[in-house]
C-alpha cells in the first residue's frame, strides 16, 4: 500500500478524536458550557453519560477500522478465523461499503457540525469561549469522510 494511503488511513482515528474528548468529558459531568440543568436534563451523571462513552468508543472503533484499508488483514483474512483464515477479501466487499460509509459520514457530520453555526446549541450557556471550543473540537471530524473515501479510493486502485 502506498505511503499517502497509510498516512491518510492514521489520519482518520486523529480526526474523531476531539469530539471524543469533548464528549467524555462531558460525560464525567464537567459542563463543557452547558447548564447544570441541562446536564440533569441530559441524565449525566447517569445513562446520558453512559451513552456519551459509548458512542465515543464506537466513533473511535469505527475510525480505526480505516487502517484496516492500509494492513494485509484488509485484503487477506487473519489465519485465526475459522473456516475463511488466509482466504483473499474480494475488494467489493471492501469498497462498497467503504464508500458507503465515508458519503454517510460526509453527510453526518456536515448535518452536525452546519447546525453549530445555524441553530443555537440547545441549553448551552457557556458563551464564546466554549462555543469555540466545541466547534474546535467537532470540525477535525467533518475530515472522516473525505479521508475514507481517498483511503478507499487507494485500496481499491491497489488491489484491483
Amino acid at each position: 500500500m502506498s505511503r499517502t494511503a497509510v498516512i491518510l488511513a492514521r489520519l482518520v482515528p486523529l480526526t474523531v478524536l476531539p469530539s471524543g474528548v469533548w464528549r467524555t468529558l462531558l460525560g464525567l459531568g464537567f459542563g463543557m458550557g452547558f447548564s447544570p440543568a441541562a446536564l440533569q436534563a441530559g441524565d449525566i451523571p447517569g445513562w446520558g453519560s453512559a451513552w456519551a462513552f459509548f458512542l465515543t468508543v464506537l466513533t473511535e472503533a469505527l475510525a480505526l477500522l480505516t487502517i484496516g484499508l492500509v494492513r494485509p488483514w484488509g485484503e487477506v483474512v487473519p489465519a485465526w478465523v475459522p473456516w475463511l483464515g488466509g482466504r483473499r477479501i474480494p475488494p467489493v466487499a471492501v469498497v462498497v461499503p467503504a464508500t458507503a460509509g465515508g458519503l454517510l459520514l460526509i453527510v453526518i457530520w456536515t448535518f452536525a457540525v452546519g447546525r453549530l453555526f445555524v441553530t443555537p446549541v440547545e441549553e448551552f450557556t457557556g458563551g464564546t469561549g466554549w462555543w469555540v471550543l466545541l466547534v474546535s473540537c467537532y470540525l477535525p471530524a467533518l475530515l472522516w469522510g473525505p479521508l475514507l473515501l481517498s483511503v478507499t479510493y487507494l485500496y481499491y486502485r491497489a488491489n484491483t
